[in-house]
């Protein structure tokens, strides 16, 4: 139905959000070009769901006919969803090395690299419609910077995935001391030159994947978490013995 009847977007005036089911994790227009009024997610209707004469020609994928208010996250709900995140993400990431070195290789490298990268999927599955699911500060910053994430969040975000973190190396300490060195990753058997390139290399597949599916309204948001836990098990299986 037109706005103009109505008062309510239609869906050929609404950009994908974070909110919308199928969007990316961040919306592509900037912030300084949205609007602070309240967001809709469309409900998709098709001939399966309602009767031909109700759907007409449209589509699921391409037409939106019911608008369905969704409730505001405040930020004190994105931070702590980026606290629990980041938490269990350090704890996970750091464990399954731990373990490994607790019993001598049990795990092996690809049991550090699964342990990575499945975390990362199901945190951005679990808080990625909530937070983003940044998990890092430097994701935080380059979003902000590029304005898809607004300036005055980011030290709130910060603080969250940093205390986070402390307080994952403190829990690390209490549950597998003395086997915290499987835990830490320096170069071996590599040049400082070449243990910088590879970090170069596989923080910039990183970035290029997060950046591609998290602020792209073309991808498919709910595969974000798959791409990017991908995409952190890949980079561990090739760095992994280089950094040890």
């Amino acid at each position: 139905m037109p706005e103009s009847e109505t008062g309510t977007p239609t869906a050929a005036s609404m950009p994908a959000t974070p909110d919308t089911p199928g969007g990316p994790l961040f919306t592509s227009l900037r912030v300084d070009s949205l609007t602070h009024e309240p967001s809709f997610t469309m409900a998709g209707r098709c001939g399966t769901c309602l009767p031909a004469a109700m759907s007409k020609s449209h589509s699921c994928i391409t037409d939106f006919t019911v608008g369905v208010p969704m409730p505001n996250v405040s930020l004190a709900q994105k931070v702590g969803a980026e606290f629990v995140g980041t938490f269990i993400l350090i704890f996970a990431a750091t464990a399954g090395p731990i373990v490994n070195n607790k019993y001598n290789g049990a795990e092996t490298l690809m049991g550090n690299a699964a342990c990575a990268g499945l975390t990362v999927m199901f945190i951005i599955l679990s808080i990625g419609h909530i937070s983003g699911a940044h998990l890092n500060p430097s994701l935080t910053i380059a979003f902000a910077a590029f304005r898809h994430f607004p300036w005055t969040h980011v030290p709130a975000y910060i603080a969250a995935q940093v205390s986070a973190s402390i307080c994952a190396c403190f829990a690390l300490k209490g549950v597998y001391h003395p086997y915290l060195s499987g835990g830490v990753t320096v170069p071996s058997n590599i040049t400082v030159g070449q243990a910088f390139a590879t970090e170069f290399i596989i923080t910039f597949i990183l970035m290029f994947v997060v950046t591609a599916v998290a602020t792209d309204t073309r991808a498919v948001g709910e595969l974000a978490g798959i791409a990017v836990g991908a995409t952190v098990l890949l980079n561990i299986l090739i760095s992994g013995y280089v950094r040890n």
